[in-house]
């Protein structure tokens, strides 16, 4: 029980960091803890076989092409299951179980709102990202605007996003690693940082997914199995668990009725548009559309990333539901033994629970690997994303205009790895006494408000000029981050003001219609030659778009 206390305190942080709940700041380090042998060992596995891949990509990662999107050579179905692995974060397992264990029927509302986005991407964006881009997404934005000013914005906007999703992994990440070694929580963050470092710049994107891919089968797996041994024990019959459930829950009838989550619509709103539209608007998972030959794969890509995603989803809540049988009515998971108070480890220990409860301590070490796997794997994407940003959106087409050499954009690529890499564990080790979740939070928001904007107006809007893009891609970018600021999490729980200037916890709502106007606005009031050029270059961009003619291929090796 005091293992899973300690495993509950860093899970619980984690959770929460991803999933951009707001709640008071963290108090104080948590202590060295015990070592849990079964999830050290499943680690070094882990660790040890993801290193091994590095070391096979490094002979593959010889270009750009290889680094930045391991050559386009990634079959649909195998970057579908990267994409899921990227996107799936310990949240997904632990965070929205604890969701469904609490609210029932709102943590399915949840999970509806994080899986909204994949139509949009699927229908509206991956065959277009494919046959547009190379590299980034900012390929796609700079395709007929001035790409000197545009690329610049994006890069921004995407190293944005990056830190703030960094900072948040980086401190769960490093907790969970103390609690696995008992090291200090400084070495531990630095640990992470060089594990992260090692893959993305020696391996590039071929490492990155395939370590996605391993985390993804891991958690996988781990979900699963714990899914089918609780709900056997009640014979598998859906009907049985819910009648049972909803007989002991707290909330009776109501159970599965929306409740909590929806009871202030407009942060509602404001939430699915953040979690909808900012999955459409990440980097790191934007550049993952790039890895593969053509846009068939690209669409298949995110076929198969939405039912994975979608399955997982379901085993979540069958989780929770088992979750409230198997742990709600066991004195065993809860502080003094009575039941109905505090769970052992905190509210979001209920899937941890539940895998000890149904699997043993081999179970439960098995998914706090996984839960470090996930954050690990996480972290690989967002370096990369944050590295190609730096070198191939800023060097190599802003500053040296199109002329840099593959080898010295590959060599600023592997600088801005290590760099991202040092400002990652600087920030981590600054961040650790302090609440993250509203860093997620803002990457959602910015991701949203910031990206998606300018992203798809590129696509599908004649009439977007330079000049609108960049007032759409600053005015997204600073007024989410603006809004997230003076919201409770921050100008109360983290700044220490008596009342929020901002009454929503979720900018998106505001940010987006901001972002969509100055880019109406300002294209619309731009005369200037120049944009009557940008203008009239859309129908060769739309042929590109719907042919793929001019298309970047496949590398060969």
């Amino acid at each position: 029980m005091r293992r899973l206390t300690q495993l509950g305190n860093t899970l619980g942080l984690m959770a929460f960091s991803a999933m951009a709940y707001a709640g008071p700041p963290v108090e104080g380090a948590l202590e060295k803890l015990p070592t849990n042998w079964h999830a050290i060992i499943m680690f070094c596995v882990f660790v040890a076989l993801s290193m091994g891949i590095t070391y096979w990509a490094s002979s593959r990662t010889k270009s750009t092409a290889d680094f930045y999107t391991a050559g386009g050579g990634i079959t649909g179905r195998q970057n579908g299951l990267a994409i899921a692995g990227d996107y799936m974060s310990a949240a997904t397992l632990l965070g929205l179980t604890a969701l469904v264990y609490g609210s029932g029927f709102d943590g399915y509302v949840y999970m509806l709102a994080f899986f909204a986005g994949w139509p949009i991407i699927l229908f509206m964006m991956a065959e277009r990202l494919r046959n547009l881009g190379r590299f980034t997404f900012s390929d796609i934005t700079a395709f007929r605007l001035d790409e000197g000013k545009v690329r610049t914005m994006a890069a921004i906007s995407s190293l944005t996003v990056v830190c703030f999703y960094l900072i948040a992994q980086m401190v769960g990440a490093g907790q969970l690693i103390k609690l696995l070694f008992g090291l200090d929580y400084n070495i531990a963050v630095i640990s992470v940082g060089i594990l992260m470092m090692v893959y993305v710049t020696f391996g590039g994107m071929v490492a990155t997914t395939w370590v996605q891919i391993i985390k993804a089968c891991m958690l996988l797996t781990g979900g699963t199995l714990a899914m089918l041994m609780a709900f056997s024990q009640f014979g598998f019959s859906f009907q049985t668990l819910l009648e049972k459930a909803t007989a002991v829950h707290k909330l009776g009838p109501k159970l599965m009725t929306p409740g909590a989550l929806l009871a202030d619509p407009v942060n509602a709103i404001s939430l699915g548009f953040g979690l909808m539209f900012g999955t459409a608007g990440l980097p790191h998972i934007l550049m993952r559309f790039f890895t593969v030959s053509d846009a068939k794969e690209a669409r298949k890509s995110v076929l198969y990333a939405s039912g994975i995603v979608a399955y997982f989803f379901n085993v979540i809540f069958i989780m929770g539901l088992c979750g409230i049988l198997i742990v709600g009515q066991n004195p065993d998971f809860f502080e003094g033994g009575i039941i109905g108070g505090k769970l052992i480890g905190g509210g979001n220990m209920v899937a941890m629970h539940l895998a000890r409860a149904v699997g043993g301590d081999m179970l439960l070490g098995f998914m706090a690997a996984v839960a470090f796997a996930t954050i690990l794997a996480v972290v690989s994407g967002l370096a990369l994303a944050g590295a190609s940003a730096i070198s191939h959106d800023l060097y190599a087409r802003v500053i040296k205009k199109g002329k840099a050499s593959e080898t010295s954009e590959i060599r600023v690529s592997k600088f801005a790895t290590i760099g991202l890499g040092v400002v990652a564990i600087i920030l981590g080790i600054l961040f650790e006494k302090q609440n993250v979740a509203f860093m997620v939070g803002l990457a959602f928001g910015v991701a949203a408000a910031g990206n998606f904007p300018v992203l798809i107006l590129s696509m599908y809007w004649k009439g977007l000029t330079t000049r609108g893009a960049l007032f759409a891609g600053y005015g997204g970018l600073f007024s989410a981050v603006a809004f997230v600021v003076f919201s409770k999490a921050v100008w109360v729980d983290v700044l220490g003001n008596t009342a929020a200037l901002f009454p929503y916890s979720q900018p998106a709502l505001f940010a987006m219609p901001i972002a969509f106007l100055f880019a109406y606005v300002f294209s619309k009031t731009d005369t200037s030659a120049r944009a009557q050029l940008e203008i009239d270059a859309f129908d060769d961009q739309y042929m590109r778009a719907q042919t793929g003619f001019g298309a970047s291929g496949a590398s060969k090796h």
